[in-house]
């Protein structure tokens, strides 16, 4: 017989599976992870990308939306960023590698209202003036979920089991509800989006024609093709039906969490996606309550969990509720444009319908290419630049560029020019010009003088004597070489034609250019 005082041993016995106290400590590791690579990659690409001398100056656009806008207040309205109030290179380094620190603060347990909405201003305050670099939906769902995670700790105790700050259900439940859009979101914009995702082609060349592939791609693309169209069905049970168990029993949540958060390591495995796949983890371990997480937790913090989750029930301070009540009043506001968007036949991907991002509608590979387009650079030193001359190639860091490199493996690291020139080779497959991209001809610029900054962002220097005279932009067609391929290339590639002829620092339409979007005095 059990003695009588193991028996009332608040430390032993089943975990409580209505808490979610393991849930939140997970959670907050991994939020701490994506904010941290999100900040180291701004520590390292910032200033190139947007500093004052980067592809993008943040502090001549920022100049520009204030004389738009014509106040201070309007230009805070339209875009929301700490650094009207002052920006400059030594600033944006600074603020970058502090939004570094605090992060790994929060991965190693540190976490509470003040530093989570530290980390949440700054980062807002980039992807406010981070232009084209910041385009793309994972911002808007890293801020929306930095946001949850404020209500989700204490004001100021900092510890990663809290004893008075059990986490609110109420703000659980929201990223059940950010789950559910994030995966049902994806869904609807594919079948609406490109008939190969009803056809179940799709796979037949997502692997080669993604962003930027990764080690695994090739292995990927090669599996049979009835296992690709039997991954599209996947995908779609995954996106389309899976979230609609988050809201039925507990067995069933579990199971469409685990169901998604498999997807989403298969996603990783198969690409470098950014911290997408990474950041759509997190709510799916909000679905996942104690009980569950005992069984892979250490001992040490199951015994701690479930003697909080045996205390008589607790409640937050009346200030707190306010808050948690309020966010949890806004989310459900907002999320009526977001619905009205899921159920609409024209139906928008990765948008957000106020400033602040606090709802958003998310999606991914609406459309899906059959071709994998690439823009490389050359450059000569030669006085003429003719076919004749010796053209020697900048490779980008992980992009397919050289034939035989392998693809890299940077997930959840995030190159952010490698991802915009997959962009470049999109819109140059549809004509002349690359009109959108317009961080290239300053790009190409700056490689005409050898800048540092710019050629940080590649992956070396194939003028290391001296610029080149001239630099041309080619566009080619890339596929996957055989996997038995003698020469043991990754790659094959056709050229289609040369996209943008060779210019030079004299080239006077290239100068009116940057001279038009205020590059060049």
């Amino acid at each position: 017989m059990d003695h009588p005082e193991a028996m009332s041993d608040p430390s032993s016995g089943p975990v409580d599976r209505s808490s979610f106290w393991l849930t939140r400590h997970l959670f907050l590791r991994g939020l701490g992870l994506i904010y941290f690579v999100a900040f180291l990659s701004l520590g390292h690409q910032g200033l190139p990308l947007m500093g004052s001398e980067g592809l993008l100056p943040a502090d001549l656009w920022l100049q520009q939306v204030q004389e738009q806008t014509g106040s201070l207040w309007e230009a805070m309205q339209e875009v929301p960023t700490l650094f009207h109030f002052g920006i400059s290179d030594s600033l944006i380094t600074a603020l970058a590698w502090l939004g570094a620190f605090l992060s790994l603060a929060v991965l190693l347990g540190l976490a509470n209202v003040p530093i989570l909405v530290t980390l949440w201003v700054l980062y807002f305050s980039f992807v406010s003036i981070g232009q084209r670099w910041f385009h793309f939906g994972w911002e808007s769902q890293l801020l929306e979920t930095g946001l949850l995670a404020v209500f989700l700790v204490p004001l100021l105790d900092v510890r990663s089991l809290p004893p008075r700050s059990p986490p609110p259900r109420i703000i659980v439940w929201a990223g059940w509800w950010l789950l559910f859009r994030i995966m049902l979101g994806s869904g609807l914009i594919k079948l609406r989006g490109d008939p190969c995702w009803q056809e179940l082609t799709c796979l037949d060349f997502h692997f080669e024609t993604q962003p930027v592939p990764g080690p695994m791609s090739r292995w990927f693309h090669t599996l049979p093709q009835g296992v690709l169209h039997f991954g599209v069905l996947f995908n779609h049970a995954t996106e389309l039906i899976a979230p609609f168990f988050l809201i039925g029993p507990r067995t069933l949540r579990h199971v469409a969490a685990l169901v998604m958060l498999g997807f989403q390591a298969v996603l990783i495995a198969s690409g470098n996606l950014a911290f997408l796949n990474w950041l759509t983890i997190l709510p799916c371990l909000l679905c996942l309550d104690d009980q569950l997480l005992a069984r892979i937790y250490p001992k040490r913090l199951v015994a701690r969990a479930r003697q909080l989750a045996s205390r008589p029930a607790q409640s937050l301070p009346r200030a707190g509720q306010v808050a948690v009540l309020a966010y949890a009043a806004c989310v459900v506001w907002l999320s009526i444009p977001v619905v009205a968007n899921l159920v609409s036949s024209d139906q928008s991907m990765n948008r957000s319908f106020q400033a602040l991002r606090i709802v958003n509608t998310y999606g991914a590979f609406g459309s899906v290419g059959d071709t994998r387009w690439e823009v490389v650079l050359e450059g000569t030193q030669d006085p003429y630049p003719s076919d004749s001359a010796e053209w020697r190639e900048y490779d980008f860091k992980c992009k397919p560029g050289p034939l035989e490199r392998r693809p890299c493996l940077i997930t959840p690291y995030h190159y952010r020019l490698d991802w915009l020139a997959w962009f470049a080779g999109l819109e140059a497959a549809r004509g002349p010009g690359i009109r959108r991209e317009t961080w290239l001809p300053h790009l190409i610029w700056k490689l005409l003088h050898n800048d540092r900054g710019a050629l940080s962002l590649l992956a070396g220097n194939p003028f290391p004597s001296g610029p080149p005279r001239y630099i041309r932009v080619q566009l080619y067609k890339y596929r996957f070489a055989d996997d038995g391929s003698e020469t043991g290339a990754w790659w094959t590639r056709e050229l289609v034609r040369t996209q943008l002829p060779p210019l030079s620092k004299t080239e006077k339409q290239l100068q009116s250019y940057l001279r038009g979007q205020g590059w060049l005095e």
